[in-house]
């Protein structure tokens, strides 16, 4: 610990922000928009089958193995195992039939979701590069171990 180290600035925790009730609003709109376009319904009503796979996403959602830090369930790994799938075709199928037309009717809301998507990508970009690199490095210290006992004998 250094002298001078009452004079920084604190360091503040991390703050985990819950963004599941965004995304279950982010959801409902979209399911909204979805039907009203494919099956003729308008308001806040929606048909049977696409009320009763909302209400799925949403328990679902409630029960999401990564609890409040949860990715967006469009870009998650895991939606197979979350909604078996079947559902999560048709979950998928709606998300993405949705898009241009969320993009009319709720231009900001559709920007911050692709925003979002695309930290989702990023992170995975990112993990899938540092495991690549764990490997690389382990592959290289083994062909080097390997080296030295040739030169040792």
């Amino acid at each position: 610990m250094s002298i001078f180290s009452r004079f920084l600035p604190k360091r503040k925790p991390v703050e985990i922000k819950n963004n599941i009730p965004k995304e279950k609003n982010n959801i409902r709109k979209t399911f909204g928009v979805y039907c009203h376009a494919h099956h003729g319904t308008d308001g806040d009503k929606l048909c049977p089958k696409c009320t009763a796979l909302l209400a799925t996403v949403m328990t679902k959602m409630n029960r999401c193995r990564y609890g409040i830090t949860k990715p967006i369930c469009d870009r998650c790994e895991f939606t197979d195992q979350c909604f078996g799938p079947q559902q999560a075709k048709e979950f998928l199928n709606i998300m993405q039939n949705s898009q241009k037309r969320m993009f009319l009717k709720h231009p900001v809301m559709t920007f911050k979701h692709k925003l979002m998507s695309m930290g989702v990508d990023y992170a995975h970009m990112k993990h899938e590069k540092d495991i690549e690199a764990k490997v690389k490095a382990k592959e290289e210290a083994a062909k080097n171990r390997a080296k030295e006992r040739k030169s040792k004998k």
